[in-house]
């Protein structure tokens, strides 16, 4: 079971960039995915999350994400993404991918609810 997360960059303030999470070693249409950041210096903070499509994939954001971001899945290509428009220094970070079969859904942005973690991929939103 393995994620791999990319698209991490450098920004401008404003920018957008699309970061994507492929998984492999399951079936990700059968999981609840979530994206997850870590700044420097700081605790790692739950971003977004989307559930499988066979409860209803529908998805939820942290408050500060203030409608800036989409979270999206294709699970056809077992692949989720999380699109990041209006981008600003505070959301420089490790973005980070997680998945589980069997997350507790009021619980959905504690990060002991997932049981598989991709690498990071940096953003870096600097003029």
């Amino acid at each position: 079971v393995q994620l791999q997360a990319s698209g991490g960059g450098l920004v401008q303030p404003g920018g957008s960039l699309r970061l994507s999470c492929v998984a492999s070693g399951f079936t990700s249409e059968y999981y609840d995915i979530a994206w997850f950041r870590q700044a420097p210096g700081r605790e790692r903070e739950a971003v977004s999350c989307t559930r499988n499509p066979n409860r209803d994939g529908s998805s939820f954001y942290a408050d500060f994400v203030e409608g800036r971001f989409t979270m999206s899945r294709e699970d056809a290509k077992n692949t989720a993404y999380l699109q990041m428009n209006s981008l600003n220094h505070g959301d420089t970070a490790v973005y980070s991918c997680a998945a589980s079969r069997t997350i507790i859904w009021s619980s959905r942005f504690r990060d002991d609810q997932y049981a598989y973690w991709g690498q990071g991929t940096l953003v870096t939103v600097s003029s």
